[in-house]
């Protein structure tokens, strides 16, 4: 802790991979700490539009313009480095202005151990915030090295990984399988280890009615939310599109993917290579309104995600968000993603695109496994995976770090108790609470005559 007037418990929270606030968990992270009485500032890259220096919800994020599209090991190595020489010299800037206690870096990259050493000379301490195993993403997407220069290259992460997880005070882990990792590789002590799923805020995030939106035409919708990148198997989705449209003549449907990633460009052209542009519609980057739109508006939410050493252990997201819009979902076994989605969901082994066509048949003809599935999706994030518990663990981490204790008024409010949540504005929410209104949504997803016919 630093002396004076600027030690006010601030966490610097350091993230390369997306900009703030469209990462949804680092923004969660960042409200829960403002609400427990802790000043936040965020360092990331820009995104399309965004100004150099933001405050948001008297949050401070500081911007920089993104490093060129990194080809190859070489890019890749400029882009880390370029971001980290942008991200120390912003946190220079931070100090001046509010001074720091705590460093949080969420990865990938495994590189910012490194500033988090040279600021010990400033006792600040360093949180570990881990969402991605950077050698399992490696293995997921060349395999196991074989060559002298692809072996080079994963143990160089293997070596980033190891000096990340020494320098943190804590590490906080994404779900169980983050944490055992930790603790075997990391040989981290359970008690320094802190599992925080990315729950979703329910309170926020619930259905509405959506019965007219772009790409919402007269049938039903399969919609995928996420990042499209190669180990993401979005392309699954267009192969089972082709499927179901042209093999077995379920033109009625439409598929709604929103994100954007390196393989966006790739997948528009398979699109409309397979004939695909009249059923499939893509958003690219959007916001919490359009994502309750299409979650609310569509019969079933798709996990393509693969079997590979990296995707079967990490959380989806987005399955837990279908969840939040009691919406039902396919998606390949994976062990985390069972996790997630319990009795919920349905779950084909991986790769079987065939299989994953018959589950979605199945369930688009099957008005009452719909109901049943998304009711149960509802209740169970809703009970057990919000974003409420998930914060209680996630401030409790600072707290020990910086030896700060709870009192009576910290207790009182968000994230320690439940209020009455950001709705947005405008939208008609589906009462929850009524059953037979709710009932309603549930068979035909606020679109009458649509949903509710085999």
């Amino acid at each position: 802790m630093r002396e004076g007037s600027r030690t006010r418990n601030h966490v610097l929270v350091i993230v390369q991979n997306l900009p703030v606030p469209l990462d949804r968990r680092v923004w969660l992270e960042c409200q829960a700490l403002k609400a427990q009485g802790y000043e936040v500032s965020v360092i990331c890259p820009k995104g399309p539009g965004d100004p150099a220096r933001q405050t948001i919800d008297g949050i401070s994020i500081y911007k920089y313009r993104p490093a060129p599209e990194a080809k190859g090991v070489l890019g890749f190595a400029v882009e880390f480095a370029y971001s980290w020489l942008r991200t120390a010299a912003l946190s220079l800037r931070v100090w001046r202005e509010h001074g720091f206690d705590v460093i949080q870096a969420c990865n990938p990259p495994d590189t910012y151990w490194l500033l988090a050493r040279l600021w010990r000379i400033r006792s600040v301490r360093f949180v570990f915030d881990q969402h991605d195993l950077n050698p399992e993403l490696f293995l997921s997407r060349f395999g196991e090295p074989k060559s002298a220069g692809a072996r080079l290259q994963y143990g160089f992460l293997r070596w980033l990984e190891r000096q990340t997880y020494r320098a943190a005070d804590h590490v906080i882990s994404t779900n169980g399988s983050y944490k055992a990792v930790a603790m075997r590789r990391g040989k981290r002590a359970s008690s320094s280890v802190t599992v925080v799923r990315s729950g979703p805020d329910t309170r926020v995030m619930r259905p509405i009615y959506a019965e007219a939106a772009e790409g919402i035409g007269p049938g039903p919708i399969l919609v995928y939310l996420g990042i499209m990148g190669p180990q993401d198997g979005v392309d699954t989705v267009l192969t089972v599109m082709d499927e179901l449209v042209h093999r077995r003549g379920r033109t009625e449907v439409r598929a709604v993917l929103m994100g954007f990633g390196d393989c966006l460009e790739d997948l528009r052209a398979q699109s409309t290579s397979l004939g695909l542009d009249d059923h499939v519609h893509f958003t690219g980057r959007v916001g919490l309104d359009v994502i309750a739109t299409y979650l609310s508006a569509a019969a079933i939410g798709l996990g393509p995600d693969q079997n590979t050493p990296l995707n079967n252990v990490s959380t989806m997201n987005k399955t837990m968000e279908y969840m939040a819009y009691a919406l039902p979902s396919v998606s390949f076994d994976l062990v985390e993603t069972r996790v997630s989605g319990g009795d919920a969901a349905i779950y084909v082994p991986s790769g079987d695109f065939e299989g994953f066509a018959d589950a979605i048949e199945g369930l688009l003809d099957d008005p009452d496994a719909r109901e049943r599935l998304g009711r149960a999706a509802r209740e169970r994030v809703a009970t057990e995976l919000d974003w409420q518990e998930q914060a209680k663990a996630y401030v409790g981490v600072f707290d020990e770090v910086l030896g700060r204790r709870v009192d009576e008024a910290r207790q009182a409010s968000w994230p320690f108790t439940a209020d009455a949540g950001v709705l947005l504005p405008n939208r008609q929410h589906v009462d929850l609470d009524d059953e037979i209104r709710y009932t309603a949504f549930l068979r035909d997803r606020g679109r009458p005559g649509v949903e509710s016919t085999p």
